[in-house]
């Protein structure tokens, strides 16, 4: 059978690796993407052939459009060519559309009913929806798709992310000392379905502020909201692109401060200290909160005393919660293979 498997965001990367380890040895897959700055570096470190059709819109409506106009025609050609039996991504509207076009079977993985403008262009087209089982079917059915076509399972998508392999022994931002590290995840601001804030600046003078003396690093998302920070903020603190494996750098991290995504998930599952400031306030989190796995706060001076709190205590529980309720999740990938078998 041949699989075409599109994949936009480095969550969908790290998400397919499973997808293809499980499925690549009885069938042939094509894997594709677009260039985009985090996946394209995630590809090189994670040695992950992919091939880039198209570009990332950005920021703006016109450009998004026209990106993906410009994808659709350029990525259809090789489909026609390819002549998949399925396809399967993860809300890939250029996916949806093409698969629809040329009456493939399309197969889809979403945690995201909140990004409404990319349920509203894939949802009505595809053939079956897997969804965490901590959101309700009806999030995704008012957006034109049956729910005798979602199919939930008992698990949230980072529990095959962070069963990953990682390389020990690359680089990492944090100085070696005996300081404690303290990892920031930027929001994302270019995405549909958000809108831009300052809620993280707060956030970052007052752990500046207070922590100092740490070794602070924060991990920015785009070249120009990395630039409006070293203004905002100076130099004091060391401001990075994403060009490192996620696990290793939370593997490496004392307290993780995340925007409520997918790092912020795979942190709470590994059972490192972590704290939301909710920036796109979903059901994953929402979930991981009433578990304890996370804090979630946006005020910077609770957030502050939640570090303080942190640093005092021992970790050993937060990990011990954290295994236990990984080990009563299930396999999301499993899930796939039988729907396919079907």
């Amino acid at each position: 059978m041949k699989i075409w498997i599109d994949i936009l965001t480095p969550k969908q990367l790290l998400f397919s690796e499973s997808i293809i380890e499980k499925l690549g040895k009885k069938h042939d897959l094509l894997c594709t993407s677009r260039n985009y700055d985090e996946v394209s570096k995630l590809a090189k470190i994670r040695d992950f052939d992919l091939v880039f059709v198209g570009k990332h819109g950005g920021g703006d409506k016109e450009t998004k459009l026209k990106a993906s106009i410009d994808r659709i025609e350029k990525l259809s050609k090789k489909i026609k060519v390819f002549s998949p039996d399925i396809v399967i991504s993860f809300c890939s509207p250029e996916a949806a559309r093409i698969s629809f076009g040329l009456g493939i079977k399309h197969i889809v993985f979403c945690d995201s009913p909140h990004a409404d403008a990319v349920m509203r262009l894939t949802l009505p087209l595809i053939q079956k929806l897997l969804i965490p089982h901590v959101i309700p079917k009806n999030e995704f059915s008012k957006y034109g798709i049956d729910e005798k076509n979602i199919i939930q399972y008992k698990a949230i998508d980072a529990i095959v992310t962070i069963q990953r392999k990682i390389n020990e022994k690359a680089a990492l931002p944090f100085k070696k000392s005996n300081r404690k590290n303290i990892l920031i995840r930027i929001e994302e601001e270019e995405a549909s379905y958000t809108s831009k804030s300052s809620k993280i600046i707060p956030i970052i003078k007052k752990v500046l502020n207070e922590y100092g003396d740490e070794n602070i690093v924060i991990l920015g998302r785009y070249t120009e909201q990395i630039k409006n920070l070293q203004k905002l903020i100076g130099k004091k603190i060391k401001i990075v692109k994403m060009s490192f494996d996620g696990k290793h750098l939370l593997n490496n991290t004392d307290i993780f401060i995340g925007s409520g995504g997918t790092m912020t998930a795979e942190s709470a599952l590994i059972g490192i200290p972590t704290i939301s400031y909710n920036a796109v306030p979903n059901m994953i989190e929402n979930f991981l909160v009433k578990k304890s796995l996370i804090k979630r706060e946006t005020n910077p001076n609770k957030i502050s005393n939640q570090i303080k709190k942190i640093f005092k205590s021992s970790n050993k529980e937060s990990q011990k919660k954290a295994r236990r309720i990984v080990k009563q999740m299930e396999d999301p990938v499993q899930k796939l293979i039988k729907i396919i078998n079907e």
